[in-house]
Parts: structure tokens; C-alpha cells; sequence
């Protein structure tokens, strides 16, 4: 079986690192739309044409099930590429369900990109569950920026969320969504400036629970070493300081693991 994992940017790793110790497949396969990153601050029609081209290069390469690891690219594409593609596709949204599931009928901060924020597809989630009123909504573009250069703990990083987070009387809320893939890098600074009620919510491990019972697979420890394969916007990554910069991205999230 293989997978392939599909993100505008390095954001959806973090979804693949979660898959590399939960899901028996035989090949992954990681694409980083890294030509025309971010998709957040684009249009959803220049993002649907974008996810069309990727999708059209990964069935190239015999994918079995394709995750779009990509909240935005979710929002402005999954339906059409579904529509379009006879296999699984499963895609993200931020996680409030699980938040409320969690921690019940208190406030919940859901952060994501301004495509996703301002997009349909969360109004129409948050009006299903009828808790508008326990949600706010923001928007941290600068996140993606940050992520695609590695620069998680700079003054520059903390004055960013601090602004951003400012409005907010945070001791009211139970928990901080994580609504864009880029943003699981940045726990350690956010942990920093959260009171200690706020706890960290993501869609990725749903998501693969969901991608293996499209497959009718049971999630589990993979059946040895899984390989990966990397491209960049079409482009196969193989060379020794691109693998070393996604590598360095892998062991950051070994690091945001332990951090709740």
C-alpha cells in the first residue's frame, strides 16, 4: 500500500511523522507544494488549481490513498478531487469536535489560515455541532512563513503570537485548535505565552484513523521500517541538504510530542 501525504508546504509532516508510528503501509509518499507555499493568503480557485496539478503528478506514482494534510487545501479542493479521483482521499479539518469532546461546553480558540477561517466549510462545522458560541476564530498566516524557514523560538515568533493572542481573555478557554498543519511546530512558543488551562487540540491522528478505515486497514505499529519518498512541487528530493532540512523538521516534531 502506498500513501502519499500532500501539504502546500512542510506543515503536513507532522501528519506523516504521526502515520510513520500508527499506520501499516508499505510507502509513503510526502509532497510539499514548496514552489508555491503558502496557500492561505491565496484564492480558492487559484488553490483548487494548485491541489488539481499535485493531484495529477500522484497518480503518476501508483498512490493507493492520497491524505490532504492541509487544512486549506481541504476547504477549497477535497470535494472536486474526490469527484474527480476513484480512490481515498481523505482530508483535514480543524479539530473542534474533538475539543469539545475533550473538554466539553467551554470556550475554544480555533486557529488556522485566512482561507480556512473565512471559508465555508468551518462555518458549516461549527454551525452542525451549535456551539457557535463557544468558538472563536483566528487566523495566523505568518505562522506558515515562519515554519517554511524554521524559525520556531525567535523574539520575532513570540511577538507574533503574543499580539495575535492578546485580544483573547485566555483563562476562559479550554483549549487552542490547531487548525493548519504548519502551526504543531510552534507548541514550545505557544506553551510559553498559554496559561496552562489551554490545552493543544490537532485533526491528525483522526485523520489517519479515518484514512485506515477508508482502507479497512487497522491502525497499528508498521510492519518494519516504512519508506519515504520526497518531492517538492513535482520535483523528487534526494539530495543531502534537502533531506537533512526535512529530517530536522522530523526531529522538532519528536520534540512537540511530548508537549500538551
Amino acid at each position: 500500500m502506498r500513501v502519499a501525504f500532500f501539504d502546500s508546504g512542510i506543515g503536513g509532516l507532522s501528519v506523516m511523522h504521526r502515520a510513520l508510528s500508527m499506520l501499516p503501509a508499505d510507502e509513503f509518499i510526502f509532497f510539499a507544494d514548496e514552489d508555491h507555499v503558502p496557500y492561505g493568503v491565496r484564492s480558492p480557485d487559484e488553490v483548487l488549481t494548485l491541489v488539481d496539478d499535485a493531484f495529477r503528478f500522484l497518480m503518476t506514482l501508483d498512490v493507493n490513498a492520497v491524505v490532504v494534510a492541509c487544512n486549506t487545501a481541504t476547504s477549497a479542493a477535497v470535494r472536486e478531487m474526490r469527484r474527480r479521483y476513484d480512490i481515498p482521499i481523505v482530508g483535514m479539518e480543524p479539530a473542534v469536535k474533538l475539543a469539545f469532546d475533550l473538554y466539553g461546553a467551554r470556550k475554544v480558540l480555533v486557529t488556522a489560515t485566512p482561507i480556512t477561517i473565512n471559508g465555508e466549510k468551518i462555518k458549516r462545522l461549527i454551525a452542525r455541532l451549535d456551539r457557535a458560541e463557544y468558538v472563536e476564530l483566528l487566523a495566523l498566516p505568518n505562522l506558515v512563513d515562519f515554519a517554511e524557514r524554521q524559525e520556531f523560538e525567535s523574539d520575532a515568533v513570540e511577538e507574533y503570537l503574543r499580539r495575535a493572542l492578546a485580544p483573547y481573555d485566555l483563562k476562559n478557554f479550554s483549549s487552542i485548535v490547531l487548525g493548519c498543519t504548519h502551526f504543531n511546530y510552534f507548541k514550545d512558543t505557544l506553551r510559553k505565552i498559554l496559561p496552562s488551562n489551554v490545552r493543544f487540540v490537532d485533526g491528525n491522528e483522526g485523520t489517519l484513523r479515518e484514512l485506515a478505515r477508508r482502507m479497512n486497514i487497522k491502525p497499528s505499529a508498521p510492519r518494519g521500517r516504512i519508506g519515504v519518498k520526497y518531492f517538492y512541487s513535482c520535483r523528487a528530493i534526494e539530495g543531502a541538504a534537502e533531506l537533512d532540512r526535512i529530517e530536522k523538521y522530523l526531529r522538532r516534531l519528536d520534540r512537540m510530542l511530548d508537549i500538551d
